[in-house]
């Protein structure tokens, strides 16, 4: 049923920490001056609105609206895992069997995928984030990182937001027969979280954490999802769980795509995401208080599931086909129960959906190069001579490469295996290192963001065995095949550093040319061959 927008009085310089989880100290005079100089209209820009940047999508010709009935059972999953695969356009399915007369819902698959077009290849990712579709990866690894410096801004709260357009309780919804999708047809239920934002909160408020974790139906009103206890959804759960107290929570679908990012980077314990997104974007996230409990979502989300989860219970969830690009049949676990309390949402409400698989889609297009981007940054806060950090999709994002800066390698009168080391006792003991299974260490003569330049200075410039540095003592990450399939320790070790550096690396400087077009002949005949190609009788 439809119901008026709720009013909620709040005076947003009256929230304490506890409330908006400010990480950094932000003072009272600070967070007027975020919210009063910030003009309403940037809400409704791309990267903090959803409908926004599905429209964007849409003026970019990079959307087809699918009009005719779709089955979620299947149907929606099979042609989002085409898309992805064939890097085809997003598909909006505005009908689906099983949709309520109010619109609840329609599904938006391939959200955050990449485009057919390869001057646009990134163009998903880029509106993420406020920048041109023909944005590099580099330059929204440039974007993502430069905001680890800037100043926090805080998020602001509204007293109305389109996500309270309508408001369901227990007895007004059932999420079986509600359009959750299978995406595969070995899942073990239907998951309709595999794109929205958890919202939860420390007990005593001090840390507000915005995440991604799977979630699927468990009954009418239950879900059950995979809490990994290294996670920051796992290690504040169980802040709940020692109290005897089951933890609130919200997941809000459809939330500003710069919080979705925000999100799925592996941000250090205690840091306000909503903050962060504040620094990514240059304004603040508008934020609105849920209707049973006390934590704040975006306000324009498109649905917003409001609950807790359990202390006590948990729920068989799994299997579901993972971004390694498998399903293991077997793969069912306990794992944490949620109580859904209360669905609001706005009329004709899109829920996006993630269908991973074998490459490319949301997974790796996220979660590898925001781990990277952490990587990166933390290494070069360490003093260390990194250049440049990627994460390349075609290692399903367990790689990540770290392009050295070899003068300045040269000058620490170092050797391969202290620096590895100096670099694998950071990462793999970090946040940001625990998915990561091999990082990969480069000359600046080598192009990260190019794989083709990669497997060459892997293959030719890393000899097995004698460079290449194990740990088998650190956290693993047990959802990678050959962790959690695999010989030995699921939990624990699998990881390395693959040192890519020839010895002169590290003392002379290079000792060899590049046989390549770019690397055999004067520039001023790549410059000529290159202008006059298409005369050539090249496309």
């Amino acid at each position: 049923m439809i119901v008026s927008i709720r009013t909620i009085s709040i005076n947003p310089l009256q929230q304490k920490s506890k409330q908006l989880s400010s990480f950094y100290p932000v003072s009272e005079e600070k967070m007027a001056s975020s919210t009063q100089t910030t003009a309403i209209s940037q809400q409704e820009l791309p990267h903090l609105s959803f409908r926004s940047y599905v429209q964007a999508l849409k003026d970019d010709g990079d959307i087809v609206e699918i009009n005719t009935e779709c089955d979620p059972h299947l149907e929606v999953g099979a042609i989002t895992r085409k898309a992805l695969e064939d890097q085809e356009r997003a598909p909006l399915f505005n009908k689906l069997k099983g949709q309520d007369e109010n619109g609840l819902w329609r599904i938006l698959g391939a959200v955050n995928g990449l485009r057919p077009n390869p001057e646009q290849v990134f163009g998903r990712v880029a509106r993420h984030i406020g920048l041109v579709p023909t944005a590099s990866a580099k330059q929204i690894m440039n974007k993502v990182i430069a905001a680890k410096s800037a100043a926090p801004i805080p998020p602001k709260v509204v007293e109305s937001g389109s996500c309270k357009e309508f408001r369901l309780t227990p007895n007004q919804f059932n999420l079986e027969t509600l359009p959750c999708p299978l995406l595969h047809q070995s899942d073990g239920g239907k998951y309709v979280q595999t794109y929205g934002m958890q919202c939860f909160q420390s007990p005593d408020g001090s840390w507000t954490n915005w995440a991604i974790a799977r979630a699927m139906v468990h009954d009418r009103n239950h879900l059950a999802g995979a809490v990994l206890p290294a996670q920051h959804i796992g290690k504040i759960l169980a802040m709940w769980r020692k109290l005897g107290k089951d933890m609130p929570v919200a997941i809000a679908f459809g939330v500003p795509p710069a919080a979705i990012m925000a999100a799925s980077m592996p941000l250090p314990d205690g840091v306000s995401e909503a903050e962060y997104v504040g620094s990514l974007v240059g304004a603040p996230v508008e934020v609105i208080k849920c209707e049973t409990n006390d934590l704040y979502v975006p306000a324009n989300s498109e649905i917003v599931f409001e609950g807790t989860i359990s202390a006590t219970e948990t729920a068989p969830e799994g299997p579901f086909g993972e971004m390694y690009g498998y399903l293991f049949r077997e793969e069912v676990q306990q794992w944490a129960k949620y109580t859904i309390n209360m669905i609001t949402h706005r009329k004709d409400a899109i829920l996006p959906v993630s269908t991973p698989g074998r490459l490319t889609d949301e997974t790796h297009t996220m979660i590898g190069p925001l781990a990277a981007a952490e990587i990166g940054f933390l290494l070069k806060s360490q003093g260390l001579p990194i250049k440049e950090a990627w994460c390349p999709f075609e290692s399903q994002v367990v790689w990540v490469i770290l392009q050295i800066d070899t003068e300045k390698l040269r000058a620490l009168k170092t050797t391969s295996e202290e620096f590895s080391r100096k670099i694998g006792d950071i990462v793999f003991t970090a946040k940001c290192g625990f998915m990561i299974h091999r990082l990969i260490l480069v000359g600046d003569d080598i192009d990260i963001y190019d794989f083709k330049d990669v497997s060459w200075a892997f293959s030719t410039r890393c000899r097995p065995g004698l460079d290449e540095y194990l740990y088998e003592e650190v956290l693993g990450y047990p959802v990678v095949p050959f962790m959690g399939h695999g010989s030995g320790d699921p939990w624990k070790g699998g990881k390395v550093v693959s040192d890519a550096l020839l010895a002169a690396e590290y003392t002379t400087g290079k000792t060899w040319d590049e046989s390549s077009f770019k690397g055999s002949y004067p520039k001023e005949l790549q410059e000529k061959i290159l202008a006059g190609w298409k005369t050539l009788g090249y496309d």
